[in-house]
């Protein structure tokens, strides 16, 4: 049986990562400090005897007994209310912890595939966004500790794929979602999710011209299994290329919610908010045969219905 190690295993992607991976067939090690991560999303998984769980920090040493065939490396914050809470915590994990994990990744011969961003591609000058953009990043700004932290992953990734052999593989991966999102998590889904179904204001920041493109959680998961399982180790786009306007979608969420008492709640723009964001899959589609499958109105009901349970 095959093993793989995934950090951040109790998080919104790693817990579907997890159980992708017990699907076909592995033996699972998920670790996680639990910073954000919540031990509601692999409960589920803990009777299995194919299922371990490590309560564990990866920026302090990495040790797995045994055999480890495969990595994936999850564990960070990865909204903006988190990693302005945690601005330290996100730059170690992003660096530390990457690194931790590739020296693992060479002592076990193990393939490791390490989460990255579209936030690389900072405020993007480039519309949509290819792997050969360099991006638009404000180093010092209130999002570089977690932008910086990303390109620095890369970096020492491709670092170790050079100078060490290791079989590396990066995925850039963009606006995700589905069950599991935290409700107290800051990024737009849960927010207007939780607003919406609560009957309150729908936080919409500047004019909600500004654009996101949004992935559901079990696409994103199968071009992610996809690419590990591939022979590519440049850097790869995994998103849903249609592209909606802030507004357009409180609204959507609005209207499947049907409460009536929701409505619009116009805020001023944060700072290095990014205007637009669309990625550009052509790649992903040529090397990977992978496109979204999932329609944004199928995703988001059965999105809704985890929320409708979750928040109170």
């Amino acid at each position: 049986m095959k093993k793989v190690l995934i950090t951040g295993g109790a998080g919104f992607l790693g817990s579907h990562l997890c159980d992708r991976f017990i699907k076909e067939g592995f033996h699972v090690v998920a670790m996680d400090n639990l910073l954000t991560g919540s031990m509601r999303n692999i409960e589920h998984l803990f009777p299995l005897p194919q299922f371990e769980f490590y309560h564990h920090d990866v920026t302090r040493f990495v040790h797995v007994p045994g055999q480890l065939d495969y990595i994936l490396h999850f564990a960070s914050p990865a909204s903006p209310i988190d990693y302005l809470k945690m601005p330290i915590q996100t730059l170690k994990v992003g660096a530390l912890g990457t690194h931790n994990l590739l020296g693992l990744a060479r002592e076990k011969k193990a393939r490791i595939l390490v989460a990255s961003t579209s936030e690389v591609y900072g405020d993007p000058l480039e519309h949509p966004q290819s792997e050969d953009y360099w991006g638009n990043v404000n180093p010092v700004g209130p999002r570089g500790v977690y932008d910086e932290a990303k390109r620095f992953l890369e970096a020492i990734t491709m670092a170790y794929h050079n100078f060490h052999g290791v079989d590396t593989r990066i995925v850039r991966i963009f606006n995700t979602y589905g069950p599991r999102m935290r409700v107290e998590d800051g990024r737009v889904l849960p927010a207007f999710f939780s607003q919406a179904i609560r009957g309150e204001g729908l936080t919409v920041f500047g004019d909600g011209s500004q654009t996101r493109s949004f992935c559901y959680v079990h696409d994103l998961i199968e071009g992610i299994f996809r690419l590990l399982m591939s022979d590519y180790h440049l850097p790869v786009n995994i998103g849903n290329p249609d592209e909606i306007t802030i507004l357009e979608f409180a609204q959507e969420i609005i209207d499947l919610v049907g409460n009536s008492n929701a409505f619009i709640d116009y805020r001023p723009l944060p700072v290095d908010d990014p205007k637009v964001r669309q990625p550009d899959i052509t790649r992903a589609k040529a090397i990977l045969g992978w496109e979204p499958q999932v329609p944004r109105a199928e995703g988001l009901l059965e999105t809704m219905k985890y929320f409708k349970e979750v928040v109170h």
